[in-house]
């Protein structure tokens, strides 16, 4: 009897480390991207960097545990929208702003599309799921005819994934320049009808 309540306690220390390491790695995850050293995960819960690895097994055990809350849920929200669109252009303009705003506002995006935990099958999960939609996308815009005929499934994805790059690795754009060129991007895949004569 006495080692089993000697063992409460412990038990309610771990859960309670759990639960703090958890929402340590939501916030560090949402403001900095999910390469962020394990170290200031573990400063911001409060424990050490090997009380991580117990608790979760490592850094992609963690992520996949905080992914949902992270970026996840919202990169679904942004699809199951996507296809509630009927029409093919105005699909087209909402996803790819819809995108652009979730990779300039959450940097853990720009690290799932990248595709930085490709041992994490629920992380490429959400890639394979992404890459149907781009198909969807691409497919209903040449059989509507919003879409530059040349335009293709790889061009859309390379946008996503070239402009997931410039945010991780380059200078952050203000964001009034990176609204605009996102409506650029759109102008400049949308079929455009020639000119009456």
């Amino acid at each position: 009897m006495g080692a089993a309540s000697s063992g409460s306690p412990l038990r309610a220390d771990a859960r309670r480390n759990a639960d703090q390491i958890r929402r340590a790695a939501m916030d560090v995850f949402r403001d900095r991207g999910l390469t962020v050293p394990l170290e200031d995960v573990a400063a911001a819960a409060g424990v050490s960097k090997a009380t991580i690895f117990n608790r979760f097994g490592g850094r992609v055990g963690l992520v996949e545990a905080v992914i949902d809350e992270v970026v996840a849920a919202e990169l679904s929200r942004i699809v199951d929208r996507t296809r509630s669109i009927a029409d093919a252009q105005e699909q087209m303009a909402y996803y790819v702003t819809a995108i652009r705003d979730l990779q300039y506002s959450r940097p853990a995006a720009n690290d799932v599309l990248l595709q930085e935990f490709p041992h994490s099958p629920q992380l490429m999960a959400i890639c394979h799921a992404a890459e149907e939609i781009d198909d969807e996308l691409v497919a209903a815009g040449h059989a509507s005819s919003t879409l530059r005929p040349e335009f293709t499934r790889d061009d859309l994805h390379a946008l996503v994934v070239d402009n997931a790059i410039a945010l991780k690795h380059g200078a952050r754009p203000r964001r009034a320049d990176y609204d605009r060129r996102t409506g650029f991007i759109l102008e400049g895949i949308r079929a455009h009808k020639p000119s009456p004569a």
